[in-house]
């Protein structure tokens, strides 16, 4: 019989899961080798430089540039309020002096007798770390962050927005078919992650981040409905970064699909613990799922790594997601697995496989743009 092994999304009952944390730039690190952090424990910091503020001072005080020197008040490394006085000019005979106030608050880096202007920087922006899971330290990184290390659940969606956040965990669906529905979604939900069943429509998830909900995760939703939650298109290069109170994690793909009900129901039996989510997700080359993850104490563990949806091989009647566009989430069934390499649009030589969608299409796709779906 024809086989294949393609990735697919891990959901694991208990795996060692460790994260880097990084600084984008060189600076300090907080926490020691085997030391234990919680999520909100700074590990590393830094400064990032500030904002760089031109200031015509020749322009605004009507003066040669080559003049400058003698009209400003302070001098290259002096601190300056926002607007106290940067400099003067001479006026006329002593009189009818005008005062230039500095716009910003920050050190006055240099003076151009060239051009007559003035570079001033903003004071310097502190950026933290922190470690985002319960766990140890197991590696130090000295001057760039530190590497944690729990062991815990850890589950992998198909799609996300927004960034790392930590809730507890509330189920407040009955079955892994059942829909988030706006009148579901309490004020006492605020900073908890919501485990849902098969769809969430955009006016729930609405009304979630007007609440303050941390997270949702949920079987399916709507592609169309992410324009009016950010406010722009968004692309599938990368995700993570939106500026949204609620952080979405899709585990099945677009449109009202069952949760798979291994999964819900993993998630159904941490109700109560604390989990870290994170929605950021990447299709393309160097790939990047959002992610739930839920420490486990030392009784809480069983001692060995247990998946129950990690990678499989795919053969014929295998059910299978598309994880490239233009079929991008759907499911589909495996009607045959084609030995020869077949010629793509792209005119690269691939090995694919006969997929059957829910209309009765059947389609040609490279085996790379499927995983496996767990069924029962």
């Amino acid at each position: 019989m024809a086989h294949a092994y393609t990735p697919g999304l891990k959901v694991l009952k208990e795996s060692k899961v460790q994260k880097t944390r990084l600084l984008p730039l060189k600076g300090t690190v907080h926490a020691n080798k085997g030391q234990q952090v919680s999520p909100a424990t700074i590990v590393a910091s830094t400064a990032l430089p500030g904002n760089v503020q031109m200031v015509n001072v020749a322009g605004m005080l009507n003066t040669d540039p080559d003049d400058v020197l003698d009209i400003m008040l302070k001098k290259p490394g002096d601190v300056i309020e926002k607007n106290e006085a940067l400099a003067q000019s001479k006026g006329i005979f002593g009189l009818f002096k005008s005062t230039l106030p500095c716009p910003v608050t920050g050190t006055l880096e240099s003076i151009s007798e060239i051009t007559g202007q003035v570079v001033l920087r903003e004071a310097p922006i502190p950026v933290e770390v922190d470690g985002y899971i319960t766990g140890e330290v197991i590696e130090e990184l000295p001057q760039e962050g530190v590497v944690v290390e729990t062991t815990g659940v850890f589950i992998q969606g198909i799609f996300g927005i927004g960034g790392e956040r930590q809730g507890e965990i509330v189920t407040i669906v009955d079955d892994p078919s059942s829909e988030i529905t706006g009148d579901l979604l309490k004020e006492e939900y605020k900073g908890k992650i919501l485990i849902g069943g098969s769809f969430i429509s955009l006016a729930a998830f609405q009304k979630a981040m007007k609440i303050g909900v941390a997270g949702i995760i949920v079987g399916g939703f709507n592609y169309q409905d992410l324009k009016p939650i950010l406010g722009y298109d968004l692309g599938v290069a990368i995700t993570g970064g939106e500026n949204i109170p609620t952080a979405l994690i899709v585990t099945e793909g677009f449109g009202q699909i069952n949760i798979a009900s291994r999964t819900f129901e993993l998630l159904k039996s941490h109700e109560g613990k604390v989990a870290s989510i994170n929605g950021a997700t990447q299709i393309r080359a160097g790939v990047i799922r959002p992610e739930v993850i839920i420490p486990l104490t030392k009784e809480q563990q069983q001692g060995v790594d247990q998946a129950i949806d990690a990678a499989g091989g795919i053969t014929n009647g295998s059910l299978v997601r598309v994880i490239r566009a233009p079929w991008f989430g759907v499911l589909g069934t495996v009607k045959s697995l084609p030995p020869e390499l077949c010629h793509m649009e792209s005119g690269t030589l691939v090995r694919v496989a006969e997929v059957t969608l829910p209309s009765g299409e059947v389609v040609l796709l490279p085996r790379a743009n499927l995983e496996m779906v767990e069924t029962d």
